[in-house]
């Protein structure tokens, strides 16, 4: 299966071979990502645009294939299994993590100012990043609410997760009252799109020895934040975006690893962190060995492939004697 959410440099052309739908001709599939960031489709002489990414882009080439030919496939019959793979296919996935965990100890120890790790969402970006700070002796202080009043933070081994939407004020606000520690912002891509907080990022980021962040914008009444600081701290983007689709600035001034995955790369790495004894520790692993193997069998079927996935599918195992039809129609209806 191709990882849509990769980023395409290229173009590439699959010719799909359709004698198991009793034509004789052939079928030319082509997805090229547009210098506006919406991706081309191209079925045979059909052209559609969409603004589509990852799963939801499969699905717009399923439904017109669908359309065109008449036969409902699922994206990876589609395209057949000698679609290209991602362009980090050269290392391995579990392998890309493992750079992942030194990457963010070079941000943990102040190697390095910032990190960016992309690749769809459900496979344990977020936890990884966690994991790795807090080996390093970080603790996470997000929720100020489980501290007593008069807590003493070392701020310099504290991070903070941000999530969802941030405005640029906002953003302001965070890098101020973090300055020192690593703030990680898990899918708040808002701050990735938008001009201003684009040019705050830069600042925070500079390779110079201090990094002056100004907010020069007037406000009204009064405002508890300074005009300008230096700011001392790291920051870790987690992000589901395509990379390529990352403001060039950034991307210059943070090291980068994308963790897009085939669907086969997603079951390795299913199958590797199921051996943790962190991950469902109620359950036996035999029983969520049974889960992976279910989804192995019908990974061209699945809807979805992801930890999400996993974890329903090995409740349904643990539950139910005859489980396999339940969990095979969750899977794929």
């Amino acid at each position: 299966m191709l990882a849509l959410n990769s980023v395409w440099t290229y173009n590439y052309s699959i010719v799909i071979e359709k004698a198991n739908l009793n034509m004789s001709n052939t079928l030319k599939v082509s997805v090229k990502t547009l210098r506006n960031g919406k991706s081309e489709i191209r079925l045979g002489d059909k052209i559609v645009s969409t603004g589509k990414t990852g799963r939801e882009l499969e699905q717009v080439v399923e439904y017109h294939f669908k359309n065109i030919t008449g036969t409902k496939l699922p994206f990876a019959q589609i395209v057949g299994t000698t679609a290209l793979a991602p362009k980090s296919d050269k290392f391995g996935i579990n392998q890309r993590f493992a750079f992942v965990e030194q990457l963010v100890t070079m941000v943990a120890t102040g190697v390095q100012p910032s990190a960016i790790i992309t690749g769809e969402g459900g496979l344990g970006k977020t936890y990884t990043v966690t994991k790795t700070l807090e080996a390093n002796g970080f603790k996470d202080i997000s929720d100020l609410a489980e501290f007593q009043v008069g807590s003493i933070l070392n701020m310099k081994k504290s991070y903070r997760m941000v999530k969802g939407y941030s405005t640029p004020k906002g953003l302001y606000r965070t890098l101020f009252e973090n300055n020192k520690g690593v703030i990680v912002f898990d899918d708040c891509d808002s701050i990735l799109k938008d001009p201003v907080a684009l040019n705050l990022l830069k600042s925070a980021l500079d390779s110079y020895g201090k990094r002056i962040i100004s907010w020069n914008a007037e406000t009204r009444g009064e405002d508890d934040l300074p005009r300008s600081f230096n700011f001392e701290g790291r920051i870790i983007f987690v992000s589901n975006m395509d990379d390529g689709k990352i403001d060039q600035a950034i991307r210059s001034r943070s090291m980068m690893i994308d963790l897009s995955m085939t669907t086969d790369q997603k079951i390795e790495r299913m199958a590797t962190i199921a051996q943790s004894p962190e991950f469902m520790p109620e359950y036996d692993k035999s029983i969520v060995s049974d889960a992976i193997e279910l989804i192995k069998e019908i990974k061209d079927e699945c809807k979805e492939i992801s930890l999400r996935t996993l974890i329903s599918v090995s409740k349904v195992r643990a539950s139910n004697k005859d489980w396999k039809d339940l969990a095979a129609y969750m899977l794929t209806a």
